[in-house]
């Protein structure tokens, strides 16, 4: 590259970065937020330097506070009210959040026959992760953040395989078993208890900008259970409470309540060998 190209690419990267409507926080300090904040809320694993040096716990719930206040401000007037005040909303509802984490963690001990205890699930299980840095990215889109919510829930998709959009609705004893591939979509709404396994979609039947503002993902009532790979798509498409769904097996339509889906198999048997 001759100096003259060399100047010539910095320009137009200087140009580009003018065209940008929004500046953003790092995805590694996002993603370090996010690890503090759980092993603050769950101190399970003792690699925490925090609590292995037996910092005060005030001070480290502080620290956390003025991170957060950090990875606001470069959105600066994107926000609806400044950085601090962001950070007094979310730090003021965060207990519920983490009573919904209790009853999640719970939730899947108490399903998982695999499971042998709440501590394995919060330190291990990559469903709660997912689950947990939902609840997370939700609250701040509720109190009106742009773009980090969605930074937070694809740093925990890269570590999990669980993709779950933050504008998601969720009830609370949610469980996600094994989890790989799992995708919940943006307007998505997930009732109470409600258990799936890995590999489930619940998607949209069409994907175009101009459906951006409808609802385009299924809503799924309490006590639904659907099964390895099955996939549920459209807005308008309800699995009625206590639906059992079965492995691969693919709903554009509403169902009742109590139904059994299932995608049958054939099997035929070869003839024996003379």
């Amino acid at each position: 590259m001759t100096q003259q190209q060399q100047q010539d690419f910095f320009d137009r990267i200087a140009d580009q970065n003018q065209q940008y409507r929004y500046r953003l926080p790092s995805r590694h300090e996002a993603g370090r937020f996010l690890h503090r904040l759980l092993d603050f809320m769950f101190p399970i694993t003792q690699d925490c330097r925090e609590f292995e040096n037996e910092r005060d716990t005030a001070d480290i719930f502080g620290e956390i506070r003025q991170q957060l206040d950090c990875l606001l401000r470069p959105l600066g007037q994107k926000l609806e009210t400044t950085p601090a005040e962001v950070t007094e909303k979310f730090f003021e509802r965060l207990p519920e959040v983490f009573e919904l984490l209790l009853l999640d963690a719970n939730e899947i001990t108490e399903n998982d026959p695999a499971s042998v205890g709440t501590e394995e699930v919060i330190a291990v299980y990559p469903g709660f992760m997912a689950i947990a840095t939902y609840r997370i990215a939700h609250l701040l889109e509720e109190c009106d953040v742009p773009l980090l919510p969605r930074m937070l829930t694809e740093y925990a998709h890269s570590l999990t395989g669980i993709d779950i959009h933050p504008k998601a609705i969720i009830g609370h004893s949610f469980f996600i078993d094994h989890g790989t591939g799992v995708v919940i979509g943006e307007t998505t709404e997930i009732g109470n208890h409600v258990m799936i396994y890995q590999g489930v979609t619940l998607g949209a039947t069409h994907v175009a900008k101009s459906l951006a503002s409808q609802k385009r993902h299924p809503t799924i009532e309490d006590r639904v259970v659907i099964y390895a790979n099955a996939t549920i798509l459209g807005g308008r498409t309800v699995i009625g409470h206590g639906t059992v769904v079965g492995g691969n097996a693919w709903i554009t339509q509403s169902v009742p309540a109590y139904s059994q889906v299932y995608n049958q198999s054939e099997v035929e048997i070869k003839p024996q060998p003379a």
